[in-house]
């Protein structure tokens, strides 16, 4: 009897094991499945690798390529190999493409509150855009107006305060801008048009011939780390600060809605995590390139550095006011929008003063600058 139990018990142990190796065969198998992969395509309205944007884009497809373990697979493609560069947001929007990068204010067309997501004339710096977006609210209300247009909306880089741009006459009153055309795109084309200019909307990769060819009379770009790039002191002579324009541009990622909601949520999370280390990233470039590349513009290739008179800048300023207010229509969206918008610049500028303004002043002072 005592040899029946044994062999019973025995044979209920291998049993067992069986079972577990069976186990962990199938969770091994598990492991070694394949799992779904995603081939996505990123059509941008930059030319193909230039210096901080062009590059941005690709940036974040390495990201999500290594950190999806070759799961989700985006190919970018830069202005015109697949769309032109302005029409981005339509074939996203469409579907034909499942991503986008560029610029929420080359939609104004369509949208035109879409553009507070990038920059209106003396607005907010980059790092307020931030606030706004991420703590103030912004994020929700861009979210909330792309998803009428099957899209989802992310901030995605940065350039800082750029220049007002390269001209090759003098501006010394308001009156050199009368007559004048000017590459210069959203809002700040609006004012421009007001204060007598007339602004033309062109993609980045026509900018040189067209100012070369005298298309265009003046423009702005970015700063001095793209302008170097693109060779527009080759074409321009004068150089003028400060980016009264373009205080602080977000770029956006966009991503087809039907395609991001097909994505599993590990996906999406690394998504969200790529974009915004590319959005904190790309700031951190241009504030690290842009003297650098200024120096060489001065110092090497003769370009003369200028600063807006006071007068031209109050009275941009006084137009700049006005316009902004006016593109605000009877959509309660586009309302609560600009509220919101006004709403944080207001309360950021209050503690800039003593702040940011106050430490850059106090830095002056010490190194006996003005």
């Amino acid at each position: 009897m005592k040899m029946k139990y044994l062999v019973i018990v025995v044979l209920m142990i291998l049993s067992g094991c069986g079972e577990a190796a069976n186990d962990i065969a199938e969770g091994d198998t598990a492991k070694v499945r394949p799992a779904q992969t995603y081939s996505w395509r990123m059509v941008t309205t930059w030319p193909k690798n230039l210096p901080g944007m062009g590059v941005a884009p690709e940036t974040i497809a390495n990201m999500i390529r290594k950190m999806s373990n070759g799961r989700l697979d985006i190919k970018v493609y830069g202005a015109g190999e697949i769309v032109p560069a302005l029409e981005v947001f339509e074939a996203v929007s469409q579907g034909a493409v499942q991503m986008g990068h560029g610029a929420a204010y080359y939609w104004k067309g369509k949208i035109p509150i879409a553009q507070f997501f990038t920059t209106v004339p003396f607005g907010l710096t980059a790092q307020e855009m931030n606030g706004w977006l991420f703590h103030g609210g912004g994020m929700e209300l861009w979210r909330e107006l792309y998803a009428r247009y099957n899209l989802v909306p992310f901030a995605a880089g940065n350039t800082g305060v750029q220049m007002a741009g390269w001209f090759n006459k003098e501006i010394n009153s308001l009156e050199d801008i009368k007559g004048m055309k000017m590459r210069i795109p959203g809002l700040g084309g609006e004012v421009f048009n007001k204060a007598g200019g007339t602004a033309v909307n062109l993609p980045g990769g026509e900018i040189f011939t067209s100012l070369q060819t005298g298309v265009i009379d003046a423009t702005e770009w970015v700063g001095p780390y793209n302008d170097l790039a693109f060779g527009l002191h080759q074409v321009a002579k004068y150089y003028y600060y400060p980016g009264w324009q373009e205080p602080g541009p977000t770029l956006e990622a966009i991503i087809n809605k039907d395609a991001y909601d097909s994505l599993p949520e590990d996906l999406q999370e690394i998504l969200r995590a790529a974009i915004l280390t590319v959005n904190n990233d790309l700031l951190a470039e241009y504030t690290a390139r842009n003297n650098a590349a200024l120096r060489e513009l001065v110092d090497e290739h003769g370009v003369e550095l200028r600063k807006l008179p006071d007068d031209v800048i109050k009275a941009l300023g006084k137009i700049s006011m006005e316009m902004t207010a006016s593109i605000v229509d009877e959509d309660p969206l586009s309302q609560k929008i600009f509220k919101s918008y006004t709403r944080f610049r207001k309360n950021v500028i209050a503690y800039e003063k003593i702040s940011e303004r106050a430490y850059s002043d106090a830095r002056l002072l010490v190194e006996g600058g003005s």
